[in-house]
């Protein structure tokens, strides 16, 4: 199995992006969601950047966005990749001269082999908990058994995930990479380092 990649995601203080980065963490989001508590403004996300060393992956989280303002923000701040974590159809998530990765919130009962087939040109497909009203970010995890094998886009797999259970969800779903948020804070938008470091660590420990 080649190594799982991790992302750190709500990112909202330098120090945070340090952390990971210093952890070994492959990407770090940004959230640029108005109602999330993790939202970062264009400065502290321009400030995060700038701090944070090369090959590290800077992603921006977005929900269902109009295109002029995503444009306003990758006119301001150089993101390397984007992710949607709304409703946004396959057309809504391209032309933007960036990769991009599509979130679905999964649920007993979605054909999730057809909706990742929709979304033929994403990087990647991040597969989150379903929770009425709330578009991620929610830590809770879902049933992994629901993820099928062979899905068409390399799997990113969110959702309630801490330095405890990260091994068992690899093991299960075999995804190409892990995304984690509330698992790794002391509070909401502020991470805890031990619990980065920790979170990396079993990422890198599963074979």
């Amino acid at each position: 199995m080649t190594a799982v990649r991790s992302k750190i995601c709500g990112i909202t203080r330098v120090e945070d992006a340090l952390v990971a980065a210093e952890a070994g963490a492959d990407a770090i989001g940004l959230v640029f969601y108005p109602q999330s508590p993790r939202v970062v403004t264009i400065q502290q996300a321009r400030a995060i950047i700038a701090a944070i060393p090369p090959f590290v992956t800077t992603v921006g989280l977005f929900v269902n966005a109009s295109r002029r303002e995503l444009n306003e923000i990758l006119d301001a701040v150089p993101l390397d990749l984007l992710q949607f974590h709304g409703d946004e159809s396959p057309s809504d998530c391209e032309g933007f001269h960036r990769p991009f990765i599509k979130a679905l919130r999964v649920k007993p009962g979605d054909d999730i082999a057809a909706a990742v087939a929709c979304y033929g040109k994403a990087s990647g497909i991040l597969l989150d908990t379903y929770v009425p009203g709330v578009p991620g970010g929610t830590g809770e995890a879902f049933d992994w058994s629901l993820v099928p094998a062979g899905l068409s886009r390399p799997v990113i797999l969110a959702g309630g995930l801490t330095a405890g259970n990260v091994g068992a969800a690899i093991a299960q779903v075999r995804p190409y990479a892990v995304d984690v948020s509330g698992g790794v804070e002391s509070s909401r938008g502020v991470k805890d380092p031990e619990r980065i470091r920790a979170f990396v660590a079993a990422v890198r420990n599963c074979r």
